[in-house]
């Protein structure tokens, strides 16, 4: 079965797979020049799906699996892509920016790829946390490999990331085998202990009135300092205004483009960032986009 999703203007199907690749041993979806292969869980039903650009929409083919309603599914891809949002009041601001402008053009149609899962969302920005990337992505696999729901289509396995309650029936010990800290571990087994409790979900967080509470809603979390809480906000829930302080990434984008010191200060980001409220998360994924030029 093929649905259609109409796509939005200034939307690039080749920027969001260069997002989705990046080089990286990614465990959760594959991706070929033309197309992204996804394994998702959906009322209980383990389901494959494949999505590919065609003029003017995009493609969603069930591959395995059974749907009643095909809507739950074409939600998630929307708001995997991002494709609700008009990005033209961005763009303008780019445009106001002489060192940002070039990125309207460069980067043209990128949106800003979702996590729908908050636990999926939490736990990889745990796993992540003073790490390279690469190790990240080894012990994602591994996490992922041990506990997570898979199906196999054409001998190619699809995994979805373990639920929280797996995760918080483990001990120390289980992740430390897997080349996990003791540290880490704590962390990511706390955090599934919440939401195996119902003490945390997305649906709570996202019923708060501010993007201030619900940044210090998170931040009442062992092992979620500021970088994971904004980055979960930006990717997860969707909010507006996420600035990940601390990130190197970011500090050395703005190296680049603004000549800031490579530890800038909080002052000088929000200097930067002020012309851009209400899309202060867009330029993050902006900026950090900008560093695949010097690589």
């Amino acid at each position: 079965m093929t649905f259609t999703i109409p796509t939005p203007p200034l939307f690039s199907f080749q920027e969001c797979l260069w997002f989705l690749d990046r080089n990286y041993d990614d465990c959760l979806h594959i991706v070929t020049p033309n197309s992204v292969l996804k394994a998702i869980e959906l009322s209980g039903e383990m389901i494959l799906f494949e999505v590919k650009e065609a003029q003017g929409h995009l493609e969603v083919t069930m591959l395995q699996g059974h749907l009643g309603d095909e809507k739950p599914l074409l939600d998630y891809v929307k708001f995997w892509f991002d494709l609700d949002r008009d990005l033209h009041p961005f763009y303008e601001m780019l445009n106001q920016d002489q060192d940002f402008a070039f990125m309207q053009t460069k980067y043209h149609g990128l949106r800003l790829m979702g996590i729908e899962n908050l636990f999926e969302t939490l736990g990889w920005t745990i796993i992540g946390q003073q790490i390279n990337l690469k190790f990240a992505y080894t012990l994602k696999r591994s996490l992922v490999e041990h506990w997570g729901k898979k199906l196999v289509y054409k001998d190619q396995p699809y995994y979805v990331f373990p639920e929280p309650a797996m995760i918080a029936a483990l001990k120390v010990e289980d992740l430390r085998a897997l080349k996990f800290t003791t540290r880490k571990a704590e962390y990511l087994i706390g955090v599934a202990q919440l939401f195996a409790q119902n003490q945390l979900g997305k649906s709570s967080l996202l019923a708060l009135p501010s993007e201030e509470q619900i940044l210090a809603e998170l931040l009442k979390i062992r092992g979620i300092g500021k970088w994971t809480a904004h980055y979960a906000m930006m990717k997860c829930l969707r909010t507006a205004n996420n600035i990940p302080y601390g990130d190197t990434g970011l500090y050395t984008a703005l190296k680049n483009l603004k000549n800031l010191g490579k530890r800038a200060t909080i002052e000088e980001i929000d200097a930067v960032y002020a012309p851009f409220e209400g899309w202060k998360s867009y330029l993050t994924i902006y900026l950090w986009r900008t560093l695949s030029d010097n690589t």
